[in-house]
């Protein structure tokens, strides 16, 4: 089934690129447009796993499984079953792999203090707490081709006192950039609920920003971006190398469409036949 999602994506020449995640403590849960709780045991939920056994709650305590801590065996486990994905991946034909490592999944609460409480080696001070990143990313890369892109969407800031914050990305960006990590989707929250930020518009790009600065790694800027001539000043401004669009091509899937022609730069693109023959006879383009 991959596979033929990928050759179809392909076959219209664009690039088909695959999330690997693992939802640690927030799995075992409803969909979010069904409530997103936690599933009890009757309703076919599961045991969630973390660094630590913190669960994460929630304002009315939705999220309440208490997550088994990993041994290092289980840890392994995991690690194996993240290149396992990546060559299932390269085999149903994806170009590109995104690890997720934000929004309070598994990688991210290796990373953050607020959930990785651990005293091993996969715990406490900065060195052990990104080297679940680090294993995954060495792992991968190593199965993963050179000549396709590894990307790693990182959450860079739990917007909490004392949590994973901006410097933490930066510093963990340049470790992994000469591991083969080539692109830093720069996200932010997630780790915890309740917490309180400003999301205006593009508020997420001064992350973007000081990873492709500092660490010279290329980033992605995400959130609240749904302007062409926004998205394009920050590309001009060079405050990130990629502008990546979610909610706002749900909302308007011909986007990159309509940016084309507030942007001025319409014969860039190529459309399909049918397309290009409403929009090039205003007679008919008057009236749709």
């Amino acid at each position: 089934m991959l596979s033929r999602i990928s050759e179809f994506i392909h076959a219209y020449g664009a690039v088909a690129g695959l999330q690997l995640a693992h939802a640690g403590r927030k799995g075992s849960a409803m969909r979010p447009w069904e409530g997103g709780r936690s599933l009890s045991d009757e309703e076919g939920g599961w045991e969630t796993v973390g660094p630590s056994p913190i669960p994460f709650g929630g304002q009315n305590n939705e999220l309440w499984r208490i997550p088994h801590e990993l041994t290092e065996e289980e840890i392994e486990e995991i690690l194996a079953a993240f290149v396992a994905a990546a060559q299932r991946a390269l085999r149903a034909g994806f170009r590109l792999i995104e690890l997720h490592f934000a929004h309070g999944y598994l990688g991210h609460s290796f990373l953050s203090p607020i959930t990785n409480q651990r005293t091993d080696r996969y715990g406490g001070s900065f060195e052990n707490r990104i080297r679940f990143a680090v294993e995954t990313t060495k792992r991968v890369r190593a199965v993963w081709p050179e000549s396709l892109p590894l990307a790693m969407r990182i959450s860079a800031s739990d917007w909490i006192g004392g949590g994973w914050d901006i410097d933490q990305t930066v510093e963990l960006a340049k470790r992994l950039r000469p591991l083969g990590v080539e692109l830093f989707d720069c996200s932010s929250g997630g780790i915890a609920p309740g917490v309180r930020y400003d999301a205006r518009t593009a508020y997420q790009v001064p992350f973007a920003e000081r990873v492709l600065k500092e660490a010279e790694l290329p980033t992605a800027a995400v959130g609240s971006i749904t302007k062409s001539k926004v998205a394009e000043e920050i590309l001009q401004k060079g405050q990130a190398t990629l502008i990546f669009l979610a909610r706002a091509m749900l909302d308007d899937p011909y986007w990159p469409l309509h940016a084309s022609f507030e942007l001025g730069s319409r014969s860039e693109i190529s459309l399909p036949p049918p397309y290009e023959y409403v929009l090039q006879n205003p007679v008919i383009a008057a009236h749709n």
